[in-house]
């Protein structure tokens, strides 16, 4: 009976163990692959949003690659697993939910997106992200998901729970078979126990950690030989296979982190290769990135960084630099395939340790390819051989290297280009404000030809007149020669008012220049200050000399002021080497000023002039001295005029005294002379005018002195300055100018000159009238961004009483003609921020019909072009920067319109 109720037990607990085996393998199959499949179309669809809102955030066409793939995956995914739940109907309608609306996300999101953003409907994609009803969808999709993982976990526990339930109703049995074979059935019920029942819970468990995402570490150990062991190798297997997945998975997104935060290519090398040597236990590794890759040139691969490579150059370990098809890692770049070598030679490489070292055994050669271009190819060797799963997973990382490499290589490339072409915009700047100075400067001198032209025909006629008055000179000697002291008066007065017309708007624009020097906004370079450097000090000597000119013209015409004052001359030496010290020390000469003990302390002049003629003694004397020394020599003399019975008259003496070229004998009395030179060819070595010396010399008459010069050729100069030594203010003598200049002394009753100062200013009324008769109460529109130009437009056009209406850019230049009709004249800025001038002129021509409307265009471009661009974009005139009042009023008469005539009406 034992044996029976024994055989029927065994057969009962065989079926039921093969019932048992069958429903774990189904646990295991079937439940795992339903959560697996349910997820991979979840991803899916993550991979679709995410592939979608790429692209149109970015265009980039890579962005659909996960789209594209998703697209087509999770139609297959649930196929499998539709077919895996064709028992339940219930989870199938849950999957069509799921369906319907993964369907409806990619026909009213996803597809509908990426072709508005492939048409270039970036609004509409925009004005759909600001809703984004898809995001609703996905939400849904995810809410389902997890609703119909829960119903399988709640299947799963079901079939669990049946098992249990048949193990319940088997250890009943067993306890009725128990009941009869007493202590047998006990001795077997215990030997089952142990055998079966343990393994099987372990099984259970294991399951249910898989299924909940517990701990999966733990394995199985089961020591019967039977379906029992197979269940639980099985379950070892399974337990494998999810970690070695899952660490994978791991080491791929902390890799991507690592490399997507990385934008440099030697740190990104480093890194990559750190990190696969501390995942793959590699004891050695190097990186070649693609260097350069010329036309009709094979690519080259640098070194870039190597893992547990030798410091020291006697040990090699490996090119620097290796070609494309230049050995195994030149042959991998360009067959784009990975390389395994195994049972490697003694000599291939050592491995070194602080203990010994070894050679490899095994090495990996594989390259990093992005679109088809190998980017990187890296070596490693290794003591041990890999598994399958670190070859699967290093395919996968290095194609995420890639992906980094092209970003980064891309982005150095982008730089590179931006600072090549900012380069080129800077030397296409200097080029173009090199053109612009070489058309000012030829403007410049076609202005001075016709003004030599203009003096030239003056002259002409002059001389046609002198000719006619010389015919009467005979019979009226007395008139020619009153006629000759009004010429010479009339051109003491021209060169002077020429002077001071020249010297007042040059004044405004040192000034302006003085301003960008001191850079108080520090909003100019280095290079600006020193062109407003330059600008200031090239009007600093052009109105030097101006006030030159105006100086000889005050001379000559007798209106030469001079103010005796107390000088102190013991303060003279450091004034004198304070000035010229820079100077000397430019020119590398050597510079004193001696003062003998006879000199006294004060005596009295004109302080000014005095230091002005020494000051232009001192700049011939270190303009003419190319080597050796400039000196100044003051004393205390006596002069013995040429009078008979006069007393010897005390003189202070001047002496400046240099080592320069000298002055020949012919030409010692040609340089004092006004616009004279010893060399005055257009060869000359020295720059000058020829109006120091000139000017110095009637100074010195000026103030009771003069100017001696000893002078060898090739051996240096003295030019002594002698003043009288007058020691009381008393002591000053009136100096009678007519003694120099008879212009000065016909000056004092010459009534025909004050007739033509009459006539003069009689005509500049009149013309000052006319003016204003026209333009007073007309309107005038001001437009510039600069308020200093305002400034002056305003303050110009103050005399003619015109309302004056001032816009500081094009829209508020067009906002006021619009609403103001009355605009009789605009005065427009080519060079303004957002709406230059050009498109203003075109905005008032075509859109507001106002091509009756005068428009004087003015710009600091005075190049032809510039003006012709203007004239075309409708202005009426153009007028180059720095404008004059009296040249913009008289085109404003000549352009405005009369009175009965609205020039703002429309064409």
């Amino acid at each position: 009976m034992i044996l029976v109720m024994l055989g029927l037990f065994l057969v009962i607990v065989s079926g039921r163990i093969t019932d048992l085996e069958q429903e774990t393998v189904y646990l295991s199959d079937h439940d795992i692959e339903v959560h697996e499949l349910t997820y991979r179309i979840e991803k899916n669809v993550l991979d679709m949003e995410t592939g979608q809102r790429g692209f149109a955030l970015t265009g980039n066409s890579t962005y659909l690659e996960p789209f594209n793939s998703g697209l087509s995956e999770w139609t297959v995914n649930y196929s499998r697993l539709k077919a895996l739940i064709t028992d339940n109907p219930s989870q199938i309608e849950n999957l069509e939910m799921i369906k319907r609306d993964i369907e409806k996300w990619i026909q009213e999101s996803g597809q509908y997106v990426v072709h508005l953003k492939q048409s270039g409907r970036n609004d509409e994609v925009a004005e759909y992200f600001q809703n984004d009803p898809g995001k609703l969808v996905v939400d849904s999709i995810r809410i389902q998901s997890d609703y119909f993982r829960d119903n399988e976990r709640t299947l799963t526990n079901e079939r669990i729970d049946r098992l249990k339930d048949s193990n319940h109703k088997l250890i009943t049995t067993m306890y009725i078979l128990w009941g009869l074979v007493v202590l047998l059935a006990l001795l077997i019920t215990y030997l089952l126990s142990v055998s079966i029942v343990r393994p099987l819970q372990h099984v259970i468990q294991a399951i249910n950690s898989i299924a909940d995402g517990g701990n999966m570490s733990e394995r199985l150990k089961v020591k019967t030989m039977d379906e029992v062991y197979d269940l639980g190798e099985a379950t070892n297997r399974l337990l494998d296979k999810v970690q070695v997945d899952q660490w994978c998975t791991e080491q791929i997104a902390s890799t991507s982190i690592i490399l997507q935060e990385t934008t440099d290519l030697s740190v990104m090398s480093r890194t990559f290769v750190n990190k696969l040597a501390t995942t793959f236990e590699i004891q050695y590794g190097a990186i070649y990135i693609l260097n350069n890759e010329k036309e009709n040139k094979r690519a080259v691969y640098k070194r870039m960084y190597s893992y547990a490579g030798s410091a020291d150059t006697d040990i090699p370990y490996g090119a620097v630099q290796i070609e494309a098809g230049e050995g195994l890692i030149g042959q991998c770049a360009v067959d784009r395939e990975v390389m395994f070598i195994g049972d490697l030679p003694e000599d291939y490489i050592s491995i070194n340790s602080g203990l010994g070292r070894t050679a490899p055994r095994f090495a990996l050669i594989a390259p990093v390819v992005f679109e088809n271009k190998t980017l990187a190819v890296v070596e490693f060797a290794s003591l041990t051989k890999w598994a399958s799963y670190h070859v699967e997973l290093l395919y996968e990382l290095l194609s995420a290297l890639g992906v980094s490499l092209n970003s980064v290589m891309t982005r150095m490339e982008i730089q590179k280009l931006y600072q090549d072409s900012q380069s080129m915009n800077e030397e296409l700047q200097v080029q173009s404000e090199e053109l612009q100075m070489q058309s000012e400067e030829l403007q410049v001198q076609t202005e001075e030809l016709q003004n030599h032209t203009s003096e030239l025909m003056d002259l002409n006629r002059e001389l046609e007149n002198q000719k006619s008055v010389a015919e009467n000179a005979a019979v009226d000697l007395e008139k020619y020669t009153k006629q000759l002291e009004l010429s010479s008066r009339y051109k003491s007065e021209f060169l002077a008012n020429m002077s001071h017309e020249l010297r007042t708007p040059l004044n405004s624009m040192l000034i302006l220049s003085q301003l960008l020097v001191e850079n108080r906004n520090n909003s100019l370079t280095e290079e600006e200050l020193e062109y407003a450097s330059v600008i200031h000090s090239s009007g600093s000597d052009l109105l030097a000399l101006i006030n030159d000119i105006l100086d000889l013209s005050k001379v000559e015409a007798g209106k030469m002021m001079v103010e005796m004052d107390a000088v102190n001359l013991t303060e003279l030496p450091a004034l004198l080497t304070a000035y010229f010290e820079k100077t000397a020390a430019q020119h590398q000469l050597e510079f004193a000023v001696n003062l003998d003990d006879n000199v006294p302390d004060l005596f009295f002049t004109d302080e000014m002039r005095m230091h002005q003629i020494l000051r232009n003694l001192l700049s011939n004397a270190f303009k003419f001295t190319e080597q050796g020394f400039v000196r100044v020599d003051i004393s205390c003399s006596e002069y013995q005029p040429d009078e008979p019975d006069s007393r010897p008259v005390e003189m202070l003496a001047f002496a400046v005294t240099d080592s320069g070229i000298g002055i020949s004998e012919a030409n010692r009395e040609l340089i004092f002379e006004a616009f004279r030179q010893a060399d005055g060819t257009t060869a000359r070595r020295f720059g000058g005018t020829g109006l120091g010396l000139s000017i110095s010399l009637q100074l010195a008459k000026l103030l009771g002195g003069y100017i001696t010069l000893q002078s060898e050729e090739g051996k240096g100069s003295t030019f002594t300055l002698y003043l009288p030594y007058l020691q009381e203010e008393s002591d000053i003598v009136p100096i009678p100018l007519e003694a120099w200049y008879p212009a000065a002394a016909a000056s004092e009753g010459n009534t025909a000159a004050d007739s033509r100062e009459q006539e003069q200013a009689l005509n500049d009324s009149m013309l000052f009238e006319r003016e204003y008769e026209k333009l007073h109460g007309r309107t005038v529109l001001i437009v510039d961004d600069d308020l200093r130009n305002i400034y002056a437009l305003e303050n110009g056009l103050l005399p003619y009483e015109m309302n004056i209406l001032t816009a500081h850019n094009g829209y508020e230049c067009l906002q006021i003609v619009r609403e103001l009709p009355e605009v009789d004249m605009v005065l427009l800025d080519i060079m303004m921020p957002n709406l230059d001038g050009y498109d203003t002129m075109s905005i008032i021509r075509e859109e507001l019909r106002l091509r009756e409307l005068p428009i004087i265009a003015v710009s600091a471009k005075t190049l032809k072009e510039d003006r012709e661009r203007c004239l075309a974009a409708g202005a009426s005139d153009f007028i180059s920067k720095p404008v004059l009042i009296q040249d913009v009023v008289t085109r404003m008469c000549r352009l405005i319109k009369p009175r009965d005539i609205q020039p703002g009406s429309p064409a």
